[in-house]
């Protein structure tokens, strides 16, 4: 026999066990009056009793209310009777009625289906309780406190600001633990992705931890879900009903988009029980920016002051209670085929943004390129990556056969970015580009717009945003990299954030394309932000060299060393699968300084720009010293890698100033020497003495001099190349980076 709905309704959002404990000592106290009018002091005595025999066996056992007393067995009937007040207004077949005394009684409906139905009840009420206990003790035997989590959250969230970021307590709390930890709930379904952010690099305003039902969203930019909200000045946390505000911004506008999430909310007021939440507007989180979001976007919340979380048990029951709305909610959009589930990011930023995930993601990418029998320089990977998610433009240097193009390749393909998918591009530079028209496109004589390579893969991606496309541009010094790249150049310097992306300016205009089709299809197209362009060189008499327009733009990568003692894995046939990686993992998190300025990173910014700044006295005598540009770029570089814990601080900034500064010195003056000669003051620390060399820089090669300068040196990366520098103008009279 099947329950009456409206009784097995009674058991979908439970507080504590209180509810089938009440219709259980209803239904026993029926059992020996066999009166339908129960009296209130006869049902509370059982329901008392029920407790305090749990309690006395030492049975796992919902606790009296905290205010009352701590132990059942110490309890009253008056105080039972107040506290079911509670569970009696919540379970709607029971009504009281003042007669003569008071009385409870289930619904007529009930009733009429005769006693079996009575006997089903019971039998369910046990069977649920049994569980319900079973569960208890699972979770008191986990340690697991939802009270103490979010008590710790509001009570250190402000210290933790002033803090580094990387690695911080805090992060793992929301990304790991906490998500684990309600993962455990057994009414969180295995459809339920959970998610908790304290920000992507920087300390969020309001932190959050989401549930989501991966069936209608997979990410808090768009749809429905349950999601904790921290308040800015940590006041309180939420517990809300919420929605993505992100996608409705985006695709109608500001204005638009808050009348359809406005519209969104009396919908779901309308429909869906909120009992015992909140549905009014009256939701203060931020004064800034989010604020609004939040104001127009929650359906139902209940507030959580800091000084006053409740009890675990009472966190939980309203979670679940919450929870239960959202099942509900879900089950009718997917009943009816309303799920709307566009491509749009999954959000992993912040399990990606954490170091060790970072750190186990490239392994697995260099595990990848070793199986299929590729061997680089130690620490290349991480230094192609972090040059990636400083800006999405990297030139790698060396000599033929060094396996520039097949890095790039493999890197791609370990993400899941193939050729086949269309996620990696490779485009052949030829000697006679003279314009922009082989990558961006043209129109033909009749109008016809006719795309160039750039532009396709452009257009796909724009379409997939949450998966990364690669552009390799083999040779690309072939013909002169500032003729046929300048527009695209250009178009990446004005990268701004717009609604939480990274987006450009038109690379094609709309107006520039005469038939309608065209604009339809490529009027205004703009750089995505996961679009990757990495180009390859060799530096011989058939290329050409690149202007400071190039090199301010991009990290230069120069990787001869060559490993021919390294060979492929002795089980060539084994299987190695790539793994699909969001953009999220190589999206660049800054594009201004003001972006990566706050208290967390403040010192390492300063001290990155000193060096810069000393740097530059030295670069000045020849004009090559560098812009706010190259500055932004080596301190994103320097943040991202303490972020995730890469390098040595050191270490980074050899990487960056091979990269960024040596590429731009090249001449035969004397004034050149002079300036290589306290760059490897620079490198080597003050006991290199300049005066020593400017008369005769062959006296650096004499011996052990150099070998041991290298084993003594700050950054030895640099040395070494400053030395090859030196020799290259002692030798020929003129230097370069690129000559060696």
């Amino acid at each position: 026999m099947s329950l009456p709905v409206e009784l097995s309704s009674i058991f979908r959002s439970k507080q504590k066990s209180y509810k089938m404990v009440l219709v259980l000592a209803m239904i026993e106290t029926w059992q020996e009056t066999h009166d339908k009018m129960l009296e209130l002091d006869d049902v509370a005595r059982r329901f008392l009793t029920y407790y305090q025999y749990r309690e006395t066996q030492n049975l796992v056992v919902d606790p009296p209310p905290p205010k009352v007393t701590d132990r059942w067995e110490f309890m009253n009937i008056p105080q039972v009777k107040s506290l079911l007040e509670t569970p009696i207004e919540a379970l709607r077949s029971i009504v009281v009625k003042q007669s003569g005394g008071a009385f409870l009684t289930f619904a007529d409906s009930v009733w009429s289906q005769g006693e079996e139905v009575l006997s089903e009840l019971q039998n369910y009420a046990n069977r649920e309780l049994d569980l319900y206990h079973s569960q208890l003790g699972s979770k008191q035997g986990s340690g697991f406190s939802l009270k103490e989590s979010l008590d710790r959250i509001l009570h250190t969230y402000h210290e933790a600001k002033s803090e580094p970021f990387a690695n911080h307590p805090l992060g793992a709390l929301f990304r790991r633990k906490l998500p684990e930890q309600l993962r455990s709930l057994p009414f969180v379904s295995e459809h339920i992705r959970i998610q908790g952010s304290v920000g992507k690099g920087n300390w969020a305003g309001v932190p959050w931890i989401a549930l989501m039902d991966t069936r209608i969203t997979k990410s808090t930019q768009y749809g429905e879900y349950v999601v904790y909200l921290f308040a800015e000045d940590m006041s309180a946390v939420y517990l809300t009903f919420n929605q993505g505000v992100t996608k409705p911004k985006t695709d109608l506008g500001k204005r638009e988009g808050y009348a359809f999430l406005e519209q969104k909310v009396i919908e779901l007021r309308e429909s869906l029980d909120f009992e015992g939440f909140s549905t009014d507007e009256d939701i203060h989180l931020t004064s800034a920016g989010l604020g609004r979001d939040y104001q127009v976007s929650t359906a139902a919340y209940t507030r959580y002051d800091a000084s006053n979380i409740p009890s675990d048990d009472q966190l939980i029951a309203d979670l679940e209670q919450l929870m239960t709305t959202y099942k509900e909610y879900v089950d009718r959009k997917l009943q009816t085929d309303q799920v709307d589930d566009p491509e749009y990011p999954v959000e992993t930023a912040e399990e990606i943004m954490d170091d060790e995930v970072v750190r186990e993601r490239l392994d697995s990418i260099k595990t990848y390129i070793k199986h299929k029998g590729f061997a680089y320089p130690p620490g290349l990977i991480e230094n192609f990556y972090l040059s990636l998610k400083t800006k999405p433009f990297v030139i790698l240097a060396g000599v033929s056969g060094t396996g520039k193009t097949k890095l790039i390749k493999l890197f791609a393909e370990a993400m899941g970015a193939t050729a086949q998918n269309g996620q990696f591009t490779l485009i052949p530079v030829r000697p006679d580009w003279s314009d922009p028209s082989d990558l961006i496109g043209y129109s033909d004589l009749s109008g016809k717009f006719r795309p160039g390579r750039v532009t396709e893969v452009l257009l796909e991606a724009s379409q997939n945003s949450s998966k990364p496309y690669f552009i390799c541009l083999d040779e690309m010094n072939l013909a002169r990299v500032e003729h046929y790249f300048s527009d695209i150049l250009s178009i990446l310097e004005t990268q701004e954030w717009k609604d939480g992306r990274i987006t450009t300016a038109p690379i094609i205009h709309g107006n520039s394309l005469v038939q309608d089709e065209d604009q339809a299809v490529y009027g205004n197209l703009s750089i995505p932000e996961n679009v990757y362009l990495i180009g390859t060189v060799n530096m011989d008499e058939t290329t050409h060299p690149f202007s400071k327009k190039v090199l301010d733009r991009a990290n230069t990568i120069e990787f001869n060393d060559i490993f021919l003692a390294q060979f492929p894995d002795e089980d060539p046939d084994s299987e190695l699968s790539p793994e699909p990686t969001s953009n999220q993992f190589l999206r660049s998190d800054y594009l201004q300084l003001v972006d990566a300025y706050h208290a967390e990173s403040k010192a390492l910014i300063t001290k990155t720009t000193d060096v810069l700044v000393q740097i530059n006295r030295i670069l000045e005598e020849i004009h090559a010293h560098v812009g706010f540009r190259i500055r932004d770029a080596v301190c994103f570089y320097m943040l991202y890698n303490e972020r995730f814990g890469l390098f040595s601080e050191e270490e980074a900034f050899d990487h960056q100033l091979l990269q960024k500064i040596l590429p731009r010195i090249q001449g035969s003056s004397t004034s050149i020497r002079r300036v290589l000669l306290n760059l490897m003051r620079e490198c080597v620390g003050s006991s290199f003495i300049v005066n020593d060399y400017m008369e005769d820089v062959a006296l650096l090669f004499e011996g052990r001099k150099l070998s041991d300068l290298l084993n003594q040196a700050k950054y030895p990366l640099s040395a070494r190349k400053i030395a090859s520098m030196l020799r290259r103008l002692e030798e020929d009279g003129f230097t370069s980076y690129w000559l060696s």
